[in-house]
């Protein structure tokens, strides 16, 4: 039986789609690509040359574009489709649909609409790196993006030093040398760090090491193409008052006090409420 002659069901599908190598697509999702009434895509670019690659074809049907700018009109189209019976195949412009994907409002609607929703597992960045990294994976946190502003990025990365586990999130390669430097100052330059880019392109590189490794690293060669960056949990070392004030110091030159205080409990795995505490005696003497 080939791909054109498997029927699928009515709802939306969500279809993992490769994150580098065009190989890595399951049968199932090609099965899903191929019988479906519609298709919406990320980028419509890159889901008509993946289906040509594994010889699946349009035949007349909708190829609609859905992405981060797309609207409610968009939705209602899609789900209004859905409502009538059809079967829509949803693609991001690579790996699973809804992480960091603009497929969440859409299968949100969907599920509001009483239509339902299907997973078609397959490739994901997050689970690629998570395998190659070294880290420890009993439990971990993906968070995304960072916000770009130094600041704001700072006060992310202490509020996340208290999770117990390892950390994963996507980074701009234009941004990641500052994600670094930030890393060593929030977190110190000890915390371990992996850096993947590229997962399973040609040019896939997975950099190992403390954060000021890697940092120097990627000072002396640039990084290029998309990024992953793994952060390993705290050490369960405890800072004395003393290492608290010092850093409460630095932070506080280039910081307000109340971020400094954010910054500095997540980067000692302090609560805030005690760091935030001591900044105010340390402003009371100065």
């Amino acid at each position: 039986m080939n791909h054109e002659d498997r029927p699928v069901a009515p709802g939306l599908h969500l279809v993992a789609t490769p994150i580098g190598n065009a190989r890595d697509i399951t049968l199932r999702a090609l099965d899903i690509l191929a019988g479906a009434g519609a298709i919406a895509a990320e980028d419509t670019r890159t889901a008509r040359k993946l289906m040509e690659i594994h010889g699946v074809a349009l035949n007349g049907r909708p190829l609609w574009a859905y992405h981060d700018h797309s609207g409610a009109s968009d939705r209602a189209r899609i789900v209004d489709f859905l409502s009538q019976g059809g079967s829509v195949a949803y693609v991001s412009e690579a790996g699973t649909p809804l992480i960091a994907d603009p497929g969440y409002a859409l299968a949100r609607e969907t599920i509001a609409a009483g239509l339902p929703v299907a997973a078609a597992p397959g490739a994901s960045a997050v689970l690629a790196a998570l395998a190659v990294a070294g880290l420890p994976t009993d439990c971990f946190s993906f968070v995304g993006f960072l916000p770009p502003a130094e600041v704001q990025r700072k006060t992310r990365i202490a509020e996340l030093k208290a999770l117990p586990g390892t950390l994963v999130l996507y980074e701009s390669p234009k941004r990641v040398q500052d994600l670094l430097g930030n890393l060593v100052e929030v977190l110190g330059e000890r915390r371990r760090v992996v850096l993947c880019r590229e997962l399973t392109k040609r040019f896939e590189e997975v950099r190992r090491g403390t954060a000021a490794e890697v940092l120097a690293n990627v000072i002396e060669t640039p990084v290029r193409g998309e990024v992953v960056v793994l952060i390993d949990r705290a050490s369960e070392e405890e800072a004395s008052e003393a290492d608290v004030h010092a850093a409460l110091k630095e932070a506080m030159e280039t910081m307000r006090m109340k971020d400094a205080a954010t910054a500095v409990a997540g980067a000692l795995g302090l609560p805030r409420r005690q760091v935030y505490q001591m900044a105010l005696g340390l402003q009371d003497k100065e």
